[in-house]
C-alpha cells in the first residue's frame, strides 16, 4: 500500500488545479441561471397541466 502513504496523499493534493476566481464565479452564475431557468420551466408546465384539467372539469 504504498500509495497509501501520507507523502502520496500530498503529491496528489499538489496535482489539484484549483479554480481561480472568475471561473467560479462564472461557473456560479451558469449553475443558479440553469436552476431558475428549470425552476420557472417546471412552474409553467405545472400551470399548463393544472389549466387544461380545470378547463376539462377534472379537478376544481
Amino acid at each position: 500500500m504504498k500509495w497509501f502513504s501520507l507523502s502520496a496523499i500530498v503529491k496528489e493534493i499538489k496535482k489539484i488545479r484549483w479554480p481561480k476566481k472568475d471561473d467560479l464565479l462564472t461557473n456560479s452564475v451558469q449553475v443558479i441561471l440553469f436552476t431558475a431557468f428549470f425552476a420557472l420551466f417546471f412552474y409553467g408546465c405545472s400551470f399548463v397541466v393544472s389549466l387544461a384539467l380545470r378547463l376539462i372539469g377534472v379537478i376544481n
